[in-house]
């Protein structure tokens, strides 16, 4: 698997949840926050996203709107309002859906004027395991639609749109899919648009064809014995410039990097299957189940036990 799409895999914890629904008239709602990271997608109509902080934003039919860190923020029909003026969103108490039933009343409104058609929803995160490069994006990355750009991400909000307004057989196996779609293709086209290589951090480090290669190789092979030189010297660099460029942009260095990335993989794999410990320990690179337990406790406060029985209670 490459970066990003490990990106989206260590991430969820639990179902995402998401709904549809319309507004009309004078309408505004505030979210958050909540732990994990939330969307807003415009379907029909236009609106105005309140941020945590800075000036509203307009938004329009395509556009998609990314909240990674589940901060608090506001949709409404106008900017009059800050987003403490706003009413909370209905589902704050938090039963089965972030976005509420007020979607289905809201469906049955009156067609007649102006209304605003938004999808919208939320995954649950797993901060304990949440990728550094997630944690270094900004609290809300706004893609506005444009014609003919990002033919993918358009698609699968067509098709979750339908989906959700359907109710068609099989949607309970096809939303958590086409919602993981739109995350890889949300990040995909904030890379390329918005995250400047010169900026550093995660934005150069999936730039640059040296370090993002070594990542490459990293993330689809955990368990292998890599040291700085073997990768230094697959990428083409010498050991020095390769540790330093690679240290610079991820903010780690190799060897760092490869430790965390082997728990956290680990970390996803005790609370998604029921393998035991000494195969887990083997399948991220740990000889023994002793010296991986010890090395995972360090990263996570807890022995590895410990922190499935714990994911199986939540």
């Amino acid at each position: 698997m490459d970066v990003l799409s490990d990106v989206v895999t260590t991430m969820k914890a639990g179902r995402p949840k998401i709904t549809r629904s319309r507004r009309t008239g004078r309408w505004g709602s505030r979210y958050g926050p909540y732990p994990g990271a939330g969307f807003h997608v415009v379907l029909g109509g236009a609106c105005w996203l309140l941020p945590p902080g800075g000036a509203p934003v307009w938004l329009t039919a395509g556009d998609v709107v990314f909240l990674p860190h589940g901060v608090v923020h506001g949709m409404s029909d106008s900017p009059d309002r800050t987003v403490d003026q706003l009413p909370p969103d209905l589902t704050a108490a938090g039963t089965t859906s972030l976005m509420t039933e007020i979607g289905a009343e809201l469906a049955q409104a009156d067609d007649a004027g102006s209304h605003t058609l938004l999808l919208c929803g939320a995954y649950r995160l797993d901060r304990g395991v949440v990728h550094p490069f997630l944690r270094n994006l900004p609290d809300v990355i706004h893609l506005p639609a444009r014609l003919g750009r990002h033919a993918s991400l358009r698609s699968t909000i067509d098709l979750l749109s339908s989906d959700v307004t359907e109710g068609r057989p099989g949607a309970d196996v096809a939303l958590p899919a086409l919602l993981d779609l739109l995350l890889v293709y949300a990040l995909r086209a904030w890379l390329e648009e918005q995250c400047p290589q010169e900026a550093g951090g995660w934005c150069a480090a999936l730039k640059d064809p040296a370090v993002a290669a070594a990542l490459d190789r990293i993330h689809r092979d955990p368990a292998h014995p890599w040291t700085v030189h073997e990768l230094a010297a697959a990428v083409g660099l010498s050991r020095t410039t390769f540790a330093a460029r690679f240290s610079t942009y991820v903010g780690q260095s190799p060897m760092a990097y490869l430790t965390w990335w082997r728990l956290s993989t680990a970390a996803r794999l005790l609370r998604e299957s029921a393998a035991p410990l000494a195969g887990i320990a083997r399948q991220v690179g740990y000889g023994s189940e002793f010296t991986f337990a010890h090395a995972f406790k360090r990263q996570f406060g807890t022995a590895p036990g410990s922190f499935r029985r714990g994911h199986a209670r939540a």
